[in-house]
């Protein structure tokens, strides 16, 4: 497994990802991404697990990790957005 330091050197590298995949204005910044790429990860695990994808202790892929994290920053940028407005 990943330690601290993995998790969230990976978590920034999927989130920056995800950032530059979607277009628009990104909110928030270095910290705001890597916790979307941590948290993203995590739930690309999870969908991954819902469909049959991955086992009860398997780990997201990076595809699906980024997918993830692609879908909480679309799910973010509302909020936010809602906010501001």
């Amino acid at each position: 497994m990943f330690g601290v330091l993995g998790w969230m050197l990976f978590g920034l590298i999927v989130g920056a990802l995800a950032k530059l995949v979607m277009p628009g204005r990104d909110p928030g910044g270095i910290i705001v991404t890597m916790v979307i790429g941590i948290i993203g990860a995590l739930m690309g695990g999870w969908i991954g697990r819902a469909v049959g994808w991955y086992g009860p202790n398997d780990g997201a892929g990076f595809f699906m990790s980024l997918l993830g994290a692609i879908l909480l920053l679309w799910i973010y940028r509302m909020v936010v957005a809602r906010r501001t407005v």
